[in-house]
């Protein structure tokens, strides 16, 4: 048990490090080196990779440790599924909630060694209504965290099924995690995961931590129905292991 929470904790750092310092450090990165200053930086499409990258390298790297869940919605739909044991899920959403603090605090540190950096730009932070990159209302964003969760767990449970191809699951969970980011930045920066929001949410502060509820009720909303789904239309209920 302990390997696991080590292997959940280090995933999740990952994670937050990784996706929520692509949107940070990478996004939009000016070059003033020409005569007109040129924007390299790698925008939507790029933080939305860099987020399926996260999910898909570690999976292959402790996948066969922890399962590789990086995410308390992910814990608890696989629970509700019948894919892991309920005993264990406290343990992985304390060490995924440390995990995403920890990779919120490094990438704190290093992009506040910037003379320009200010959390006021929101450091990745997830939010509604005026916090929205869109500016979409709070419930534009419930309905999307809840809906891009419930069809991220039906992913994951779909392709780690015993009957899928085997092998192949991390490239599709990551893949999906990409398309989830590209349809949902817009509107919320993007969640479905607890412990990446609640890691820069509690270095801004304010708003940040005051509209934080949303992201962690509408994802465990989305992953709860997955997991009383999937088994129903799989033809196969899942067994916890």
């Amino acid at each position: 048990m302990k390997n696991k929470l080590i292997a959940e904790f280090l995933g999740t750092l990952w994670l937050t490090f990784g996706g929520c310092g692509s949107a940070v450090l990478a996004a939009k990165f000016i070059s003033n080196e020409g005569a007109t200053p040129i924007n390299l930086g790698i925008g939507l499409v790029g933080v939305s990779l860099a987020f399926g990258l996260t999910v898909l390298t570690m999976a292959y790297a402790i996948g066969h440790v922890s399962g590789c869940h990086l995410n308390p919605a992910v814990s608890v739909g696989l629970c509700v599924g019948g894919r892991f044991n309920g005993s264990e899920l406290l343990g992985y959403i304390v060490a995924q909630v440390l995990g995403g603090l920890a990779g919120a605090g490094l990438l704190y540190v290093i992009a506040s060694g910037r003379s320009d950096f200010s959390l006021a730009g929101g450091f990745a932070s997830n939010g509604y209504g005026e916090h929205s990159p869109g500016t979409y209302s709070l419930m534009a964003a419930f309905t999307s965290e809840t809906l891009l969760t419930f069809f991220f767990l039906l992913i994951i449970l779909g392709a780690t099924d015993r009957r899928a191809p085997q092998g192949f699951a991390p490239i599709a969970i990551g893949l999906g995690l990409t398309l989830i980011h590209l349809i949902g930045i817009p509107v919320t920066n993007l969640s479905v995961n607890p412990a990446r929001s609640t890691g820069p949410a509690v270095f801004v502060g304010g708003w940040a931590l005051e509209q934080l509820w949303l992201f962690w009720v509408a994802p465990i909303i989305g992953a709860v129905l997955a997991g009383l789904v999937y088994p129903r239309i799989s033809g196969e209920p899942g067994r916890a292991s």
